[in-house]
């Protein structure tokens, strides 16, 4: 096995000393924050994947509680302080939400390459990445805002509870790899991958902090970005796995291996690892190009690593454990002990013998008596009976022609059809670019006003080859029965195709990964799409592969070409 590259990987060198984002850290006066949306962390087991670049010393501004940049964000907590620069918990004060901020003096060595890879991942826009708000150069200071998000969890955290469930782990590395391929496909490497810069939203979509400026706050850079990353993600990958981090060192609250033995297959560290995402794990670790004789080929870019996650067999998430009732249990009153003593535990209580028969010439002549009676009532109740069932019969031919001549529709009426609520919306983008992302609330907000578009194409009708498809896909809250889709559009004409897929996820892993349910064509501005087979799903994908031709829309404005507009989207079920 060759010797791992030192992209994901950055341990103390020969000296003996710790390097130097590890001083910083000992130094920090405020600490790290125990908070999920900490954007930085120790240096200690991920490291450059390259060097980085001589800089003078620059002490951090003077900066504290309380004090606003721009008049607007107002620092609340200092996050991390290393290296000549800070992070911050804030407020927005004019939008009242919250953000977070980095913050380093304008003269830092690295300060104009912070703003460059700041202003780079904002113009990216892609919804699976933390966004970048605000990159700013103001006196003397440089700050870049972020989102904050209080509702996501670092993959960290999550893993010291225990490793990931397979369908989890397979979602995670399914997101994070699409979406670094989006990244870097516009040209744009993230190199700080680590369990503390992946974040799982309350949603279940998994999220990526720190594209680009996490790297460029340290200096980091790489000859190999594409590997660099790829590499990252499959040592997050063998950590969901074995809740181990894939080096020597100790790293993000994990183990790492034992020293001496190499990279050995997460299905070898832990009992019961999926050996599907064990062999994909080794697969993205590529070790300089090589793996193990018993591997397929390595992965050595992003891309490399979505298609081999869409070759692998879909893993289903597990099912719902089901807890079994208490057993009844019976009341005293219904035992029949009810106005009784409680015997003691461990009493023995004595058998109470039976009443003597009736014997003498009263009881026997009671006995005749009592079953007098009874031959007499059932002789009576079988003549009533009999009498009921001839009337009930007649009755029924008589009224027979009246109950049929509805053709059965009045016993055999059809459940009405109840519309199901929306919980959710998330663009899928099977390839390139999304189309509209953060409009998808548009859909079911309501108001039919407002639309969800596609852009223009410069062909026709069908979509392909630009792209196999757009769409949306929604969150239905919980499983469903669904039977129809009813989809406004905003422009008709020649000709428009919708799908349907059932979703196993707000962010399907690709499309091959979903089933098909259903397809209509339509020329008009309605498309009602009816379920072929019958279904129970919580995640729809409606998917458009042919859009008409329209001129320019001045309400959306959306010029001349092929596109579509989606409007109020209602589901029954």
């Amino acid at each position: 096995m060759a010797e791992r590259s030192t992209a994901a990987v950055d341990v103390a060198d020969n000296s003996g000393e710790h390097p130097l984002t590890a001083k910083a850290d000992q130094s920090t006066a405020d600490g790290v924050a125990k908070n999920p949306e900490r954007d930085t962390d120790s240096d200690e087991a991920q490291g450059s994947g390259g060097a980085e670049g001589p800089g003078r010393k620059t002490s951090p501004p003077e900066l504290h509680s309380g004090h606003k940049l721009a008049r607007r964000y107002r620092l609340e907590e200092c996050v991390t302080r290393l290296d000549g620069f800070s992070s911050w918990r804030a407020v927005d004060e004019k939008l009242r939400r919250a953000v977070g901020v980095h913050v380093l003096p304008a003269d830092h060595s690295r300060a104009r390459s912070v703003l460059a890879a700041a202003r780079s991942s904002a113009l990216l826009g892609d919804p699976r990445f933390v966004q970048v708000l605000d990159a700013v150069e103001e006196n003397d200071l440089v700050y870049v805002v972020h989102e904050w998000l209080p509702d996501a969890t670092e993959l960290s955290t999550l893993l010291a509870g225990g490793p990931l469930e397979p369908h989890d782990a397979y979602q995670m590395v399914s997101q994070i790899a699409s979406a670094m391929a989006a990244a870097h496909r516009e040209g744009l490497a993230h190199l700080r991958l680590n369990p503390n810069a992946v974040l799982r939203a309350s949603t279940g979509q998994w999220r990526i902090r720190g594209l680009a400026v996490n790297a460029a706050l340290r200096g980091i850079s790489s000859d190999t970005p594409q590997r660099t990353d790829t590499e990252a993600i499959g040592a997050l990958l063998y950590a969901s796995l074995t809740q181990r981090w894939p080096y020597e060192n100790d790293a993000y609250g994990l183990c790492g291996l034992p020293k001496d033995i190499g990279l050995i297959p997460p299905d070898q560290v832990r009992a019961g690892v999926h050996r599907g995402l064990s062999e994909l794990a080794m697969r993205a670790l590529v070790n300089d190009g090589a793996t193990a004789s018993r591997h397929e080929a390595p992965c050595t870019t992003p891309e490399e690593l979505v298609k081999a996650v869409g070759e692998m067999p879909r893993i289903r998430p597990p099912e719902p454990a089901f807890t079994a009732p208490p057993e009844y249990q019976r009341t005293t009153y219904q035992q029949g002990t009810y106005g009784r003593q409680t015997s003691h535990p461990g009493a023995t209580q004595p058998m109470m013998p039976p009443p003597p028969p009736l014997q003498s010439r009263t009881g026997k002549a009671l006995k005749w008596a009592v079953s007098a009676l009874l031959i007499a009532a059932l002789g009576l109740g079988s003549w009533q009976l009999a009498d009921a069932l001839m009337g009930r019969d007649k009755k029924s031919d008589d009224t027979h022609k009246g109950q049929t001549t509805d053709n059965g529709d009045k016993n055999a009426a059809k459940p009405k059809p109840m519309p199901i609520k929306i919980q959710n919306g998330q663009e899928f983008v099977a390839e390139g670019d999304p189309q509209n992302a953060g409009a998808e609330p548009k859909t079911y907000d309501g108001n039919a006003s407002t639309f969800w578009k596609t852009k223009s194409f410069n062909e026709g009708p069908t979509i392909a080859p630009f792209k196999p498809g757009v769409g949306i896909v929604y969150d239905l809250g919980s499983a469903k029965a669904l039977s129809t889709a009813t989809i406004d559009l905003r422009y008709g004409g020649d000709h428009t195709t919708v799908e349907l897929y059932a979703a196993d996820s707000l962010t399907p892993a690709s499309l091959d990964s979903m089933d098909k349910i259903g397809s209509v064509t339509t020329t008009g501005t309605t498309a009602t799409v009816k379920v072929t087979k019958p279904v129970k799903t919580q995640y729809v994908l409606v998917w458009l592969t042919a859009v008409p031709n329209s001129g320019y829309d001045s309400t959306l404005y959306a010029s001349a070409g092929w596109k579509q507009g989606i409007g109020e989207v209602k589901f029954t079920g």
